[in-house]
């Protein structure tokens, strides 16, 4: 297999596109065939981080390298950045506004679950500028 590149748009404020590009990369993994572990360890990181690009940033960009050995996604917004990263990954912490948890979203665990269903995760942020989330999953 060569090397695979996708380049996904991510609409801000556009829930009902939410996940259309997690949607296409499971699609791609399930043609050439990886695990069904690895297409949702893959499939859910990159809905959360879709998720918070859309909940956070209004929107931004998402690149995903697929080679027989690892998926590598980039996911970088031009939004506010993280204030405190640290605090951000704890598990039910959320700077969501309440219309957003009207709609079911929010609930903290976005950064968690990324980190949970990735074997590497490197955040940069810079508040006022915007995030680039780099995340890899093995082909184990």
């Amino acid at each position: 297999m060569d090397e695979i590149k996708l380049h996904f748009e991510v609409s801000g404020d556009d829930f009902t596109r939410a996940g259309e590009a997690s949607g296409e990369v499971k699609r791609v993994l399930k043609e050439i065939w990886f695990s069904s572990a690895v297409i949702r360890n893959v499939s859910i990181a990159m809905y959360e981080g879709e998720i918070n690009m859309v909940i956070h940033a209004g929107g931004g960009e998402i690149d995903v390298e697929i080679s027989p050995e690892c998926i590598s996604m980039v996911l970088a917004d031009h939004g506010p950045g993280i204030e405190n990263v640290e605090l951000a990954m704890q598990e039910g912490y959320s700077t969501a506004p309440d219309n957003v948890r009207c709609l079911g979203f929010g609930a903290g665990m976005g950064l968690p679950n990324i980190k949970k269903y990735t074997d590497e995760m490197d955040i940069q942020t810079e508040l006022g500028v915007g995030t680039t989330i780099t995340l890899k999953v093995y082909n184990q």
